[in-house]
């Protein structure tokens, strides 16, 4: 695929690499990174909805192992990536993780949302 660039400049390859230049994660564990995001994908993803530009709810299995698999992901990725938010909420037997960033990060959301999509999709 051909990359692309965030409003901010940044690259990226929807379906693909999809951590931005402004990653601070070392190159090389990134690839490491990205199939933690793959496997939680494939394995707890239920539904992903496009809330907003730049805001994306992956909705999960909602079972205590993948709450503290999301929450353990999403505090790591915080730590590079820390335009970032993360929302994880379980209520009524749901338990959805809601993923945003500001106006020039809002592609890279995209990305992670399209990369949910095809790597949830694929195993169902």
């Amino acid at each position: 695929m051909e990359p692309r660039q965030t409003q901010a400049g940044e690259a990226w390859v929807a379906g693909e690499e999809w951590a931005p230049d402004a990653c601070r994660l070392p190159t090389a564990e990134r690839p490491v990174r990205e199939a933690e995001f793959d496997a939680l994908f494939a394995e707890a993803v239920i539904a992903v909805e496009q809330v907003a530009a730049g805001r994306v709810r992956l909705r999960l299995k909602a079972e205590p192992q993948v709450a503290g698999r999301a929450a353990e992901l999403a505090a790591r990725e915080t730590r590079c990536c820390s335009f970032f938010t993360f929302v994880l909420t379980a209520c009524g037997g749901e338990l959805a993780l809601e993923v945003s960033a500001a106006d020039q990060h809002a592609p890279v959301v995209a990305a992670l949302a399209e990369r949910a999509r095809a790597v949830a999709g694929a195993g169902r």
